[in-house]
């Protein structure tokens, strides 16, 4: 049995084929039979809340509550699109929450769990808007608006996010070595998993003299992306429809 780590699928309405691949993942002989299912966020393009009642967050939370009814715990951590995600969601949906930078004993081996978007220190500019988002009373504030304003403050988001990208050097928005290096320090691991920045890969490279690894998940955008480990074995591969 294997655990599996998936991130990044930016689930929305536009993109059903997706929608319809994550379902079925989660309905596998695969999923079912794992030792454990990790979400480490960006689930959805834009979660407005835990009272949303569009369709798209009831078919979310029937697919991870089928993987935690076969006895698979379901882990999920927030990502930047989807930090207002909250208990009530969480127990509808069967899913244990995890803070961002949680460690976890992997197949035997601790491993620091991240979403990944904090390690991209060079982005000043997105580190400022995310350190204001993350406020309680931000997201109160938020929290606090008709659903109909969400939805349009989600949309007005997303192009906002969309033209900062093209305009920017990709280089900029990657994790930071120096930054990924400190995290692991501070967490005592020597295996790092997150997602965030779509450049799925394993990277090997020491670490105070000593073998370590960063795993980066993939994402959903065109084809599924997932992690299974088992045992000694660390396999990243592409998930198709």
């Amino acid at each position: 049995m294997s655990t599996l780590f998936i991130a990044d699928l930016h689930l929305d309405d536009a993109r059903p084929d997706i929608t319809t691949l994550f379902e079925r993942f989660l309905a596998s002989d695969e999923a079912r039979a794992a030792n454990a299912l990790y979400i480490l966020g960006d689930l959805v393009e834009a979660w407005i809340g835990d009272d949303d009642d569009a369709e798209l967050p009831k078919r979310i939370a029937a697919a991870t509550h089928g993987v935690r009814d076969a006895s698979v715990p379901v882990y999920f951590m927030v990502g930047n699109r989807d930090f207002l995600l909250g208990p009530v969601f969480a127990e509808r949906a069967g899913m244990t929450l995890l803070d961002d930078g949680t460690v976890h004993e992997i197949e035997g081996v601790p491993t620091l769990l991240m979403h990944g978007d904090v390690l991209c220190t060079d982005d000043v500019e997105y580190q400022a808007v995310r350190a204001q988002v993350r406020t309680e009373a931000w997201k109160a504030q938020i929290l606090s608006m008709p659903l109909d304003a969400r939805r349009a403050f989600a949309a007005k988001a997303r192009s906002d996010s969309k033209s900062r990208t093209g305009r920017i050097d990709e280089t900029i928005m990657d994790v930071n070595q120096g930054a990924v290096e400190q995290a692991m320090r501070q967490a005592g691991v020597r295996r790092l998993v997150h997602g965030h920045t779509h450049r799925p890969a394993i990277h090997d490279f020491t670490l105070d003299g000593a073998a370590a690894q960063r795993i980066v998940l993939g994402d959903w955008y065109e084809h599924g992306s997932v992690l299974r480990i088992d045992g000694e074995s660390v396999d990243l591969r592409g998930l198709h429809l």
